[in-house]
């Protein structure tokens, strides 16, 4: 059950990740996927929100951009956007949400720089590349070497978007520790007992 400051948080990170598409985006080589900061707010989201409410967050955000709004890069937006070469990636953003977010609690409290980075790269980086290739390749009919290819020009940048992501999320985490469960919040009465 979502409580009022879950669903806060959830429309507060769909807002972080629309603020996000203002940043202009760049086609390196004039590629059919833009290079954008939205995937860093997917990654924030999933590292600061956790699993569940990262996922829900990026979820309503792609609902708004599914009836027209134009949030992503660029101002683009409606249910064309689903047919584009980004598709992979739009359709990622909340699988990879809700890896780096369940990664992030399976670190628990306190955040951890170094797992922290780590679980943006596993969640935010290669997930949502392998998702986002697959995409790419169906999307304009070529094969998964090609448009791994093409998605190489993305990595560097996803990379540091994923360090960037921790050192934000571990500011955060410190100012508000509730933010994910810490190990021992998780561990079942059972657990608890002393042996």
């Amino acid at each position: 059950m979502l409580t009022s400051r879950d669903l806060s948080l959830i429309a507060i990170f769909t807002g972080v990740i629309a603020a996000l598409g203002l940043v202009p985006a760049v086609a390196p080589f004039g590629g059919a996927v833009p290079i954008t900061a939205q995937s860093m707010g997917i990654m924030l989201a999933g590292a600061i929100l956790g699993a569940k409410r990262g996922a829900l967050s990026v979820l309503l955000f792609l609902t708004l951009v599914a009836i027209g709004l134009p949030l992503l890069s660029g101002g683009r937006g409606g249910l064309g956007v689903f047919a584009g070469p980004s598709v992979g990636y739009l359709v990622g953003f909340p699988v990879a949400a809700f890896l780096v977010g369940l990664l992030t609690e399976r670190i628990g409290r306190p955040y951890r720089l170094p797992l922290g980075v780590m679980a943006n790269i596993l969640g935010g980086v290669l997930a949502l590349n392998a998702i986002g290739i697959v995409g790419m390749a169906l999307v304009l009919h070529v094969g998964l070497v090609k448009a791994t290819t093409l998605a190489a020009v993305f990595m560097p940048g996803d990379v540091v978007k994923a360090v960037l992501t921790a050192f934000v999320a571990a500011g955060v985490h410190a100012a508000y520790p509730g933010l994910i469960p810490s190990r021992a919040d998780r561990r079942t009465p059972v657990d608890r007992v002393p042996a």
